[in-house]
């Protein structure tokens, strides 16, 4: 699917970041690929609160921007699964600076930050920090 180019100015470059991966999920699902390649069912297990028209349209968008790869396999039933492009790499030091800075602000907010994230893969750091692992 080949992008139209559309002529147009930004006030500053961070508004092209946030086109990109802006909104309230696309970060969330692209930290969950940094651990590896995921099904849509896998991302759903990972993500309770999204809903699967949601998820659809978020992928589809992330792929159309070069920042994940959608892999189909000539299988029956047919198994799809998602990767980060080597441009979508390119976001990790993004990714793992926003999560920091999540994290410093639950615990300036609510103190403990173990009782305000779920126990999971992308938390690991977290809980084997204050050893409740």
């Amino acid at each position: 699917m080949e992008k139209t180019l559309v002529k147009k100015k930004y006030n500053i470059s961070v508004e092209a970041t946030l086109e990109v991966i802006g909104g309230k999920w696309k970060c969330v699902i692209l930290c969950h690929l940094t651990h590896g390649k995921k099904r849509t069912s896998d991302l759903r297990r990972l993500m309770p609160s999204i809903t699967q028209k949601m998820l659809t349209q978020q992928l589809r968008e992330l792929e159309d921007d070069g920042i994940v790869n959608r892999i189909s396999y000539n299988e029956v039933p047919p198994r799809v699964e998602y990767e980060l492009s080597e441009y979508g790499w390119s976001l990790k030091t993004i990714l793992d600076s926003l999560c920091s800075w999540g994290e410093r602000h639950i615990a300036k907010e609510y103190g403990d930050i173990t009782e305000m994230l779920e126990n999971n893969i992308l938390n690991r750091g977290v809980f084997s920090d204050h050893g409740d692992e």
